[in-house]
């Protein structure tokens, strides 16, 4: 078990009960206690850090200009914008990262999860063998194979008093395990959250891919209500977190509410509301429906907030705001050329590169966060969890698994705080796609202050980008800094092996490839 409290203010507290309980009958401290504010997680699926009008950048940007995300501008306005956050190449990583407040490395889930049991998800490589990732995901259970077994942070949250609610989007785990089912997590409610990771169809029409003899395991459940209704799946699972959000509110409870939308994963799909809009600025087809999906993910977070303001509790409610990973940079499905789309950052989704990490994060605590305030320190995806429960007001727990976030609550207090000695890594010894790309398939990284190590595991081939003055990772200054390099590399190295992290197998030798700056094999 791993305790969140030192173990001497504990003792301190029972060695002194007895006086207290004494003193407490006779001086009652008159102030009333502190109500626990509503967390609001509002995740979306494959944004890109540029795929909004709230610039996250030093400058606003050409791409920043084609969206239309006026709720995200809202929201930067009342609360704090994080213009350096970071989540994982893909998503369940980030997603069980976010869960336990582990790093992927540790968690071992360090690709997506197939639904299907016992299917590794990575694509063939006739040279390289599969690392021993948890391919079966994340399990609140314990001794399920192939997965990681941890306490999950609405159990936690539950366990406060908070009412929790679970909608859209879950994928930790397989079809067939625990992690599957967002009930075994801790959530009291669950609309359209299982083991699949991204719908058959956002559309009402095909039963958002319910149809009779066409549905698969990516068919979204829950919405028959909506079936045929001509709602897009992105507002129909709003209108369903709000009505689930009602019980708590009318009861007076603190609610933790986490709305994972599928958008805006592939299938693209318009959405016929605001499509047009794109298409009239001469945005080819797939950009235009990508950007449609985009604005009805933001007319979502603004019915959240209207949500709050009209049953006045606004003032007592946090909001995150956040993306699991890069954006698609694939095309087809998206347009334009490949892993362009989230230019000034390189590549995008899958890749290590900032395309593929990094991510639009706002916050809003009010009576916290400094209206309008931005946040230069760099954050990654596993703080979710401490911080989380430093909000709820959760000082005393256990956890199974050991943690790796830093809660960024401080940062909302004094934004301008930095610290360049903090470490970041990312490691993905896993294939994604069979003609790879840039930063893609069994890469490590690693960041620490300005400097960004990237790591390639089979080779050994070591990258070094100046993140303060190159944002694009053109220049490469490994050659002219061999001792910062290899200063970097044993860095990488020594965290990953803290974390036990999986490594890609050499099929020639059936052993693990060596870890960064071993000898090779």
């Amino acid at each position: 078990m791993h305790y969140r409290n030192p173990w001497r203010k504990l003792l301190l507290v029972l060695l002194c009960g007895g006086i207290c309980l004494s003193l407490s009958a006779q001086f009652r401290d008159p102030r009333p206690k502190k109500k626990q504010p509503n967390i609001i997680v509002f995740l979306v699926d494959d944004m890109g850090w540029e795929d909004t009008s709230v610039p996250f950048w030093t400058q606003l940007t050409e791409k920043n200009k084609r969206f239309r995300t006026p709720n995200m501008e809202r929201l930067a306005r009342q609360g704090a914008k994080f213009t350096s956050a970071y989540a994982t190449p893909v998503c369940t990583p980030s997603r069980v990262s976010l869960m336990t407040g582990m790093n992927a490395a540790r968690h071992g889930v360090t690709n997506w999860t197939s639904p299907r049991k016992d299917n590794n998800s990575d694509a063939p490589d006739t040279q390289v063998g599969a690392a021993d990732w948890n391919y079966n995901g994340f399990s609140p259970v314990s001794n399920v194979p192939h997965t990681v077994y941890a306490t999950p942070l609405p159990a936690l949250l539950k366990t406060a008093g908070y009412y929790t609610i679970h909608a859209g989007k879950a994928h930790w785990g397989a079809m067939g395990t625990p992690g599957a089912n967002p009930y075994n997590m801790g959530f009291q409610v669950n609309i359209a959250g299982h083991a699949a990771g991204h719908p058959q169809s956002y559309l009402s029409e095909e039963n958002y891919g319910n149809m009779p003899g066409k549905a698969t395991v990516q068919a979204v459940p829950d919405l028959e209500e909506y079936y045929g209704s001509g709602t897009f799946l992105t507002a129909a699972l709003t209108q369903e977190a709000l009505k689930a959000v009602n019980d708590p509110v009318r009861l007076q409870q603190p609610f933790y509410l986490y709305l994972s939308h599928y958008a805006v994963h592939v299938p693209l799909q318009a959405d016929k509301q605001y499509i047009q809009r794109y298409l009239d600025m001469g945005l080819e087809e797939p950009e235009a429906r990508y950007a449609s999906m985009i604005e009805g993910m933001d007319a979502s977070l603004g019915a959240v907030m209207d949500y709050l303001d009209a049953k006045k509790i606004a003032d007592n409610t946090v909001i995150i705001f956040m993306s699991d990973n890069g954006g698609l940079s694939l095309a087809p499905p998206r347009g334009g050329q490949p892993f362009t789309q989230n230019a000034p950052l390189r590549a995008g989704k899958g890749s290590v590169y900032e395309g593929g990490i990094r991510e639009p994060m706002l916050v809003k605590w009010p009576g916290v966060t400094p209206p309008g305030s931005v946040i230069p320190q760099y954050v990654i995806i596993e703080d979710f969890f401490p911080s989380v429960l430093e909000m709820a007001g959760i000082q005393l727990y256990e956890t199974t698994q050991e943690t790796d976030g830093r809660s960024f609550v401080p940062l909302l207090q004094q934004p301008s705080v930095t610290d360049s000695m903090r470490t970041l890594i990312w490691h993905y010894p896993n294939k994604w796609i069979p003609d790879g790309g840039p930063g893609i398939n069994y890469k490590s990284a690693l960041r620490q202050g300005r400097w960004k190590l990237v790591y390639d595991l089979l080779s050994g081939q070591t990258e070094l980008y100046d993140l303060e003055t190159d944002i694009t990772e053109k220049n490469d200054l490994a050659a002219k800094e061999p001792q910062r390099v290899k200063n970097l590399t044993r860095l990488l190295s020594a965290e990953l092996q803290r974390r036990h992290a999986p490594m890609p197998l050499n099929r020639a030798t059936g052993k693990p490839f060596p870890w960064p700056g071993q000898q090779p094999l």
